[in-house]
This record gives structure tokens, sequence and C-alpha cells, in this order.
């Protein structure tokens, strides 16, 4: 019986064999970045990139899927390795940071690109990148009772004043279902092509359509 079988019974066998072979590049290895490359590779996607150049803090454990044990360890490497010993699946992880100098390098070969930095210098460079290239970039973001997952057609870039910090209120439920939406909006792309964007509230539990 496969790993993915729930999921097979689920989507159709020849969406599964598309997500498997589909190229992801996920920028950002905290919150959402952790939690959409760990759900995405729980649904079946088997070739997955993660990019994130910190490391593993106390404070991280409560919305990230790490453990003490991995405290001090740089994020990417210990998602990977943890995905490999769950599933058997091989994530590139790159422990770097993305800059305008090596863009180009550390998004090749992707058909899509998920950025989750927390960082509004980072956030730009990977959405004028993915213009000029013409590669399809899904956002998704965080503050306090809101989130929002939004492809780079119509993202706008915070200000730097927003740049997360990583001090701000932040519930795990609210990453969870923020999680839940993306990895479907993913999965909906790859199989009709269509990009669809949206708002999360949790105080409210309301997912909207971003217009």
């Amino acid at each position: 019986m496969s790993i993915f079988f729930h999921e097979q019974q689920y989507r159709t066998s020849e969406l599964m064999a598309r997500i498997r072979d589909f190229p992801i590049t996920v920028c950002g290895a905290g919150a959402l970045g952790a939690n959409i490359t760990e759900n995405l590779a729980r649904c079946g996607f088997g070739k997955l990139k993660v990019i994130d150049r910190d490391r593993i803090e106390e404070r991280n454990l409560s919305t990230q899927p790490y453990y003490r044990s991995d405290i001090g360890a740089f994020k990417a490497k210990i998602l990977a390795n943890s995905l490999y010993r769950a599933l058997g699946v091989n994530i590139d992880a790159q422990s770097k940071e993305l800059t305008t100098a090596n863009v180009a390098q550390l998004l090749r070969d992707s058909s899509l690109i998920i950025d989750t930095f927390d960082n509004s210098i980072a956030r730009q460079t990977v959405k004028d990148y993915c213009q000029t290239a013409n590669l399809p970039c899904l956002h998704g973001g965080l503050a306090g009772d809101y989130a929002e997952i939004i492809w780079n057609e119509i993202y706008r870039v915070p200000s730097p004043a927003n740049d997360d910090i990583c001090d701000y209120p932040l519930a795990r439920n609210l990453v969870m279902l923020t999680v839940a939406v993306a990895c479907e909006v993913i999965i909906s792309f790859v199989a009709t092509g269509k990009r669809q964007s949206f708002t999360v509230t949790l105080e409210d539990l309301a997912v909207k359509s971003f217009a």
C-alpha cells in the first residue's frame, strides 16, 4: 500500500503523477514555509526545494515542525532530514540567504515558487525575479489575526516597517488554516492552472477570495 493511499483515493491517478513530478521551491522554512513544505510532501509532491538561512530557536517550536533537539540547527536541513525519515522524499535544502546575486541559481528548474519570507527585501527579490522570468509565484504572509495567499501578479510587497521581526502575536491555528488553504491553491494550480488568491482571518474563521 502506498504512503499516499488516502490522498490517491481523493485525487485522480493522473493528478497524483503530476504532483509527484511538479518541481516547487519554497522560500522560507518558518511557520508558513516549513508547514507548507511538510504538507506538500505528505500530499505526494516529490520535487521540493526549500530555502532558508535561519537556525531553529525555541520560540519556533509551537508553530513550526521542529523539536527541542533541533534548536540551533539550520531549519532547511532539519526539515529535509525529517521528511526523508518520514516519507523517503528527497528535499533539496538550501541553507542560504537569497539575494539578487543568487536568486536565478536558487530558483532555477522550478515550475512554481512559494514565497513565505519574513522580510521585504527577500520578498521583493523573489517577486521581481519571478515577474521577469515569467515564473508563477504564490506569496503567503501572516499578521496578527490575518493571513493572505496572493499570486505575484496582484501582490504588493509590504513596507520594510512591517517586516516580520518574530515577536508578534501568532496563533498556531491561523498558521495551519492558512497552510491548508495555500496547499489546496497549489494543487488546484497544478491540476488546472487556475490562480486563486485568498485572505484568511481566524477570529471569524473566514476564508475569502482576494479581489
